[in-house]
């Protein structure tokens, strides 16, 4: 029997230093909203690391970052020509914020800041008919809450792109480009002390300028529903 292909996160920054330093490194997050999964191998293209070969992996996640999709790092770039590889390749892919506005980007979006400023904090997301028979979403509820934290969107989906959800604030919070190719604005592996932190945290100034802070952490709590999205993901690998 051969051996079971490890999962591949492609992570897309560091947090910043308070920020990790308090809850750790994105990796862990990821671990632990997931659990034990069988192997998985991290990739760090911002550090100069090279993205695998499709064939070396059974699916990938995209995480979020700090930095943003319209700087158009190299690594950044490099990444997204290398998810519409693998997309095109149909292996699995899941975006994950950054990861999601990358995946659009990479296929022929458009993205951008929000019009309307930054999405933080607990927040519901509302899915459409549409999403009633993808194997992502089937059995959720039609409303469910999420963690949000960012200050660009997909604003233009590509062709052939499919929205699955929405907030009040992004109608493009879920969509998936192809059988095999899915991704979220929101942050399923974020717990309820990653949220906290982040929207104390000194390095988001920028994205809470204007927000109640108070009012924001007191609606902290879990998003169970969100978290699932990721696990039922990796278990379909």
């Amino acid at each position: 029997m051969s051996e079971k292909l490890p999962l591949l996160l492609v992570q897309m920054g560091h947090p910043p230093l308070d920020i990790r330093q308090a809850v750790g490194e994105q990796p862990q997050w990821f671990h632990a909203a997931l659990g034990d999964v069988g192997p998985v191998t991290v990739v760090c293209p911002f550090e100069g690391e090279a993205l695998p070969a499709v064939g070396t992996f059974s699916g990938a996640v995209i995480t979020g970052s700090w930095a943003m999709v319209t700087d158009h790092e190299e690594w950044s770039e490099r990444t997204a020509e290398w998810a519409r590889e693998v997309i095109e390749a149909g292996v699995p892919v899941l975006g994950v914020c950054y990861g999601h506005q990358l995946m659009a980007y990479a296929l022929g979006g458009s993205v951008n800041y929000h019009p309307q400023g930054s999405e933080v904090g607990q927040i519901a997301v509302t899915l459409n008919d549409a999403a009633q028979h993808d194997p992502l979403l089937s059995g959720l509820p039609n409303s469910f809450d999420t963690f949000l934290s960012h200050e660009q969107s997909v604003l233009a989906l590509p062709k052939g792109a499919v929205v699955l959800g929405a907030s009040s604030h992004d109608p493009h919070q879920i969509v998936r480009y192809s059988p095999t190719a899915f991704s979220v604005q929101f942050h399923p592996e974020f717990s309820a002390p990653v949220m906290n932190k982040i929207i104390t945290s000194r390095s988001e100034r920028v994205a809470m300028k204007g927000k109640d802070r108070d009012a924001l952490l007191a609606k902290v709590s879990d998003t169970p529903e969100s978290r699932a999205i990721l696990q039922r993901f990796v278990a379909l690998l």
